[in-house]
């Protein structure tokens, strides 16, 4: 078991962490090197030892942004309660810059917009429309600027645009809910505090976007559902009003569910009277139209109903605009 935490550290170390976060890099890397620390964390089940949520956990219980022999010496004196609390957290991003990258396909949509997210979290990706754009061009030069109708937010998602610029528009969202299986309160100290923990150390300005759009969501609070998103999918959609398009969400979430239940998943919702966006590893789906060849897809896909739209960052970061092109032409 602890071959597993070796190896699963050092990948994360070397692939996933360059470039986001030197501190989790070298956490990660000092764990792999580290059979003490192997130990511990293998104490912790399967689906709740990724390294970013055990150093978000850890962060959470105290633990301070230093150097790994710091770090060790924490998880080693608390490793009863850092195992206990990973048993029960679970990954909730909840990045609302993920919307820069949602918009131009938001913006294919006719309004109004009844708004339904699945892995909604606290609900931060549910508020487009009350969220300002910037989408700049590699030297930072704004190639277009969205503002709310009463005036730029206090949360400005800026995010880097390469090739065509599709036609952009702010959604008119009239209704706003969402599923989870653990749902945070924008409201709840705690829950505020476990979201800001998840912020990798050094992303820059990230901890201080999803505090303000906390506040944003928790002066006009979603309906957030907990529970399994087959089971309660239909019902909530029921409640959606008529007179409104219903747009389902899964921004970043699908990856996280077992393949049995995704593809259920995603077979209700091409079921729903509903349209349906979303961003996601190239290869996780195969209802990709034009198909996508993994191998050669830059981030990952934006798709509108499962017809591509463009290649992201999965974050919202950057963008691409894709529309039409087949991936032998990629």
């Amino acid at each position: 078991m602890t071959d597993a935490v070796q190896q699963r550290y050092a990948r994360f170390a070397r692939d996933e962490a360059p470039g986001r976060s030197a501190v989790y890099g070298a956490w990660a890397a000092g764990v792999a090197d580290d059979p003490e620390v192997q130990r511990i964390l293998a104490r912790i089940p399967e689906t709740r030892r990724q390294p970013p949520l055990v150093f978000a956990v850890s962060r959470l219980l105290g633990a301070e942004v230093g150097g790994y022999p710091t770090w060790r010496r924490f998880v080693r004196e608390n490793a009863d309660a850092l195992v206990a609390e990973c048993t029960v957290r679970q990954l909730q991003t909840n990045e609302p810059l993920r919307l820069a990258a949602l918009l131009p396909a938001l913006s294919e949509i006719e309004g109004p917009i009844a708004l339904l997210e699945i892995g909604a979290s606290a609900g931060l990706c549910l508020y487009p429309d009350r969220y300002s754009y910037r989408f700049v061009d590699e030297d930072g030069g704004v190639r277009a600027a969205l503002d709310p109708r009463d005036g730029v937010s206090a949360v400005v998602l800026e995010s880097r645009v390469s090739g065509e610029l599709p036609p952009l528009r702010m959604p008119d969202v009239v209704w706003r809910a969402g599923i989870d299986l653990a749902p945070l309160d924008a409201a709840d100290p705690g829950d505020r505090r476990w979201l800001k923990a998840l912020v990798w150390p050094g992303e820059s300005g990230r901890e201080e976007r999803i505090d303000a759009a906390l506040d944003i969501a928790a002066s006009e609070p979603p309906h957030l559902v907990a529970g399994d998103a087959l089971a309660t999918i239909d019902a909530l959609a029921a409640d959606a009003p008529a007179d409104a398009t219903l747009v389902v969400t899964t921004p970043g979430v699908l990856v996280h569910i077992p393949r049995a239940e995704r593809i259920a998943l995603v077979a209700r919702l091409t079921r729903l009277p509903a349209r349906w966006i979303t961003i996601d590893p190239p290869g996780l789906l195969d209802v990709w139209e034009p198909p996508v060849d993994a191998a050669d897809w830059p981030g990952f896909v934006v798709a509108l109903d499962g017809c591509v739209r463009a290649s992201a960052d999965p974050l919202g970061r950057w963008w691409e605009w894709r529309a039409g092109i087949a991936a032998d032409e990629s």
